[in-house]
């Protein structure tokens, strides 16, 4: 298996302090305290601000503002504003974020068969928290 390839040439080895930098960015871009539940929602359809911060319980609208403003930024998010008054602003995910699936899947699964315990309570599309931990669910996005 190939962990280090060049972006121009797949079947060449990259070095492995450039695959090793390449991971680091790859990585900045997903991680982020609400990034994760950010993406999982936008991952089943566009929504509006209200509606992702009453669906993460605990963000505050400063730190989700940052947060979709850096998805955006690294092309993960795609802000639409509508000339209505009053103005009216979705996001949703961008195919880029959506070439993640199969990471996000895999990385989902691993985490199943190794079980790790839920760091955080559980989030419904509703944004309420679930008390108990909810059955398995699918990968974001």
């Amino acid at each position: 298996m190939k962990f280090e390839t060049n972006a121009e040439n797949p079947d060449e080895i990259c070095s492995g302090e450039e695959a090793v930098s390449q991971f680091h960015r790859a990585l900045g871009m997903l991680t982020g305290k609400w990034k994760g539940e950010i993406l999982w929602l936008l991952g089943q359809g566009k929504h509006r601000f209200g509606e992702l911060r009453r669906a993460i319980p605990g963000v505050t609208q400063h730190m989700l503002t940052l947060q979709l403003r850096d998805l955006e930024a690294d092309g993960l998010v795609k802000r639409t504003v509508f000339p209505e008054i009053p103005p009216r602003v979705e996001y949703e995910i961008t195919p880029s974020a959506l070439a993640l699936r199969p990471v996000f899947e895999e990385l989902f699964k691993w985490s199943q068969e190794h079980g790790f315990p839920n760091a955080r309570p559980e989030i419904s599309s509703a944004g309420k928290q679930n008390k108990q931990p909810s059955p398995p669910r699918r990968s974001p996005l």
